[in-house]
């Protein structure tokens, strides 16, 4: 077997390991510096950033008219991003979820998911031949994404979400090196999931798969990676707005953005009997997100023994999306 995909593997993790690193450090002086709080920072920049390898895979995807790699690869990173990332985070430290992640950014990114089941089945709710997401489809994605950027650069303005920006503590590091360190970790976030990605497709595609099996598992876990070593990193150094943020911003990002671009670039035509399954499990696994996070504020004596003093996201739930996740790829896998 030809060794320069597996090198590439492991070039891109080093990248995406210290791009992370580097993207944290610079980000989160970054927001401190400009009075944004960390949360805002996670839901854009750092989303945004992460979410680059997916940009970029989707954009060559559908130049070349790999549809079911640039859907697969969107809605297999949103699932990623959820059980496995969420999960793997939450298992290493718990996450405190802040009340506007609870009841507006969570529910923005369900919307995201359900948005995406309905324009992408044409067959099903307008009964066409085809279904497929395309030109209208693509603006629309892109519309409700200017509504999404315009909503959380406005959090910053008033209620809560001032205080919480006003308690930033003062930079800790010079300007000039915070913008360096976010602009390095972004560049090797980028080239790190391209190096990963590249690598696992050739490998891949030598055992004989499916593009739409590519998509959803190699491709997909691929460009979570930076979602996966940034959250982990920023949660193990107690920023924990950063690492919820980025992967309901990414969530968001993912569909809205590329999945915006993808489709104004070139028509993605949709196979519901396959991806409406996976579609599925993005909804109910943002609807658990959500469901999750509330267990052990209630008063329903199932779940006194949480024990929870607000809304968060422990080592027992996050176990729980980690073990979804392994079982979603054992079902993918055996579908071939």
């Amino acid at each position: 077997m030809d060794l320069a995909p597996l090198l590439f593997i492991v070039l891109g993790f080093v990248l995406l390991i210290k791009g992370a690193d580097w993207l944290v450090e610079g980000a989160s002086s970054f927001a401190r510096r400009l009075g944004v709080s960390d949360l805002v920072i996670g839901l854009t920049i750092v989303s945004f950033g992460t979410s680059a390898p997916e940009l970029i895979v989707n954009i060559l995807a559908s130049f070349k008219g790999s549809a079911d790699i640039a859907i697969g690869n969107v809605v297999g990173s949103n699932i990623s991003n959820t059980l496995l990332i969420l999960g793997s985070t939450a298992l290493i430290t718990p996450l405190a979820i802040k009340r506007s992640t609870v009841f507006k950014e969570i529910p923005f990114c369900l919307l995201a998911s359900i948005m995406l089941f309905v324009m992408a089945n044409d067959t099903l709710m307008d009964g066409y031949s085809v279904s497929e997401l395309g030109l209208g489809d693509g603006i629309s994605f892109i519309g409700f994404f200017i509504i999404f950027l315009y909503y959380t650069f406005g959090i910053r303005k008033g209620g809560k979400a001032k205080k919480e920006t006003e308690k930033q503590t003062a930079p800790t590091m010079a300007a000039w090196l915070a913008s360096t360190l976010l602009v390095v970790g972004l560049l090797g976030l980028g080239a790190g999931g391209e190096l990963v990605v590249r690598g696992a497709i050739e490998v891949a595609r030598n055992f004989g798969l499916s593009e739409a099996l590519i998509g959803l598992t190699i491709v997909a876990l691929g460009t979570s990676l930076p979602e996966l070593v940034t959250s982990i990193i920023a949660a193990t150094k107690g920023k924990a707005d950063i690492a919820v943020g980025n992967i309901i911003g990414s969530n968001i990002f993912n569909i809205f953005w590329i999945l915006g671009i993808s489709s104004i670039i070139r028509p993605l035509p949709f196979d519901p009997t396959v991806i409406n399954t996976d579609l599925a499990v993005v909804i109910g696994s943002t609807v658990a997100l959500f469901f999750f996070i509330h267990t052990g504020r209630t008063k329903n004596k199932l779940f006194a023994w949480r024990k929870k003093t607000g809304h968060s996201l422990d080592r027992f739930e996050g176990g729980l999306f980690l073990a979804s996740y392994i079982l979603y790829i054992a079902f993918i896998s055996f579908r071939g």
